[in-house]
């Protein structure tokens, strides 16, 4: 296939010293398989006549630190874009679907988010997903970063991709590696693996890091 083609000619070496089996890997969803911050920008700029804003702008998790904006046009941006409508229209990260859809052939796929709802992300992965049973999906909404790791730890989860940095130094604290999937605001520690890219991820998982034969 094409995107295979153009993916593995991208692949890097584990950045692990052990591949990951599946079985204990758990993952955010947003800013780690969906591109929520696009659509972030897209509504500022369309709205608001924010045409010089970018996702590099966001290098803080924290927006009303990192963005000098009245406080109310923050909290509607962040409402508009997690509501459903918007959720809907979030683009995945380049190869998250594929990855994705590969890797629920070894283990179910586990989505732990800090979303109080999750009905419209969990449609949402359901759409970009088509070929994954929906009981190979299960998303749970803790309500609250910190509530994260009771459930991680309810799962068996030992390694979980996250894009908050301080979410990462709690589950680092109890026992569960953090990978960091790369992203503007979390710049600011290397202190665990990080990922740039879906593909990078996908060579560091046991028994799926070869291509195969599959068509």
């Amino acid at each position: 296939m094409a995107w295979k083609e153009r993916l593995q000619s991208a692949m890097a070496p584990c950045l692990m010293d052990e591949l990951i089996t599946p079985e204990v890997l758990g993952f955010d969803i947003d800013g780690v398989v969906a591109d929520t911050m696009a659509v972030f920008v897209r509504l500022a700029r369309e709205r608001y006549g924010l045409v010089g804003l970018s996702k590099d702008d966001l290098n803080e998790y924290d927006l009303f630190r990192c963005l000098s904006l009245d406080r109310s046009i923050i909290e509607d941006l962040i409402c508009l874009t997690l509501d459903d409508e918007h959720t809907l229209q979030v683009p995945p990260f380049p190869g998250a679907p594929e990855v994705l859809t590969e890797l629920s052939r070894h283990a179910p796929l586990r989505f732990i988010t800090a979303r109080i709802w999750p009905e419209s992300i969990t449609e949402w992965l359901r759409l970009q997903l088509p070929e994954v049973p929906q009981n190979r999906i299960q998303v749970i909404a803790t309500g609250a970063p910190e509530a994260k790791l009771k459930i991680l730890q309810e799962l068996g989860v030992r390694y979980f991709v996250e894009d908050r940095l301080e979410t990462c130094h709690f589950l680092a604290q109890d026992g569960i590696q953090p990978l960091v999937f790369d992203q503007p605001w979390n710049r600011t520690d290397t202190a665990y693996p990080r990922f740039h890219s879906w593909v990078q991820l996908r060579d560091c998982l046991e028994g799926i890091n070869g291509w195969g034969d599959e068509a």
